[in-house]
């Protein structure tokens, strides 16, 4: 996934519906000692699934790719 990207969420959180659309606004890899290898990148997304748009960081594995960029 990279910066343009739509994505839906597939994990719940507070405020954020699963099933909510968004766009990828940043994309980068987490400090080395928190990702010991395991290749997750943080993604920030602005949300339009809830009742108020607004920019929420995710992890890879909680997004689903909808539409890529080109």
């Amino acid at each position: 996934m990279q910066v343009g990207d739509l994505v839906k969420v597939k994990r719940a959180s507070i405020g954020v519906p699963m099933g909510s659309i968004g766009l990828i606004l940043r994309s980068f890899k987490p400090r080395a000692d928190y990702a010991q290898g395991r290749g997750d990148r943080i993604h920030e997304v602005q949300v339009y699934g809830a009742k108020v748009e607004f920019n929420r960081r995710f992890l890879g594995r909680d997004l689903e790719l909808i539409n890529a960029s080109r």
